[in-house]
């Protein structure tokens, strides 16, 4: 597997099926993305149920599109669709060749902002999700951890790229932004999703 293709690929892990593309978008595109997206979205620092206690999420986040989304007690509510993200809605679609009707937008102020260990595994996203994610500012790695023999595979997510995760992979691998002293500057994240209604 080369983690550090030039062109996009799906790729077979096991167990799941990923596609990996890290220039996805130009550097430049992907600037001009950022600065418009940090502008426009409505970011917020929301609170979750972890381990029976309320916790600030240790990021910002923004909810849009069609459905409310439900996980760890949070219900969001989806703002309308923008013009930028409408254009990038289209391109991804174009990749995984299955519609989305929602996007989650994370923004980590830096390092120390991050996501731990989960599945996007919910009822309203189905038996297998299509999710691309796609990277704004720094590059952060991103984790994937095999749920039964504990495999993992990092991906340095650097701005403009575009990962997938296709079949089963939300069932059989688990996956994390973990927290780092590496990195000062922002990074926005937005995932594209479909949610079932």
């Amino acid at each position: 597997m080369d983690l550090f293709a030039e062109q996009g690929e799906w790729i077979t892990i096991n167990n799941g099926l990923i596609y990996w593309h890290p220039h996805f978008l130009s550097l430049q595109q992907a600037e001009h993305y950022y600065q418009q997206l940090n502008n426009e979205l409505d970011w917020r620092q929301e609170r979750i149920m972890m381990f029976g206690k309320s916790v600030l999420q240790p990021r910002l986040q923004t909810w849009l599109g069609d459905a409310a989304y439900t996980y760890s007690g949070l219900t969001m509510h989806p703002q309308p669709f923008t013009t930028s993200l409408m254009a990038l809605k289209a391109q991804c679609e174009q990749v995984a060749q299955t519609p989305f009707n929602s996007v989650l937008g994370n923004l980590y102020r830096d390092g120390e902002d991050y996501m731990g260990w989960h599945q996007d595994n919910e009822p309203e996203l189905g038996d297998q999700p299509v999710i691309a994610s796609l990277s704004f500012g720094a590059t952060r790695q991103f984790v994937f951890k095999h749920k039964t023999t504990k495999e993992k595979i990092a991906f340095q997510l650097t701005p403009g790229s575009l990962l997938i995760m296709a079949g089963d992979t939300q069932l059989y691998w688990q996956h994390a932004l973990p927290k780092t002293k590496r990195v000062n500057e922002p990074r926005i994240n937005l995932t594209f999703r479909f949610i079932n209604q």
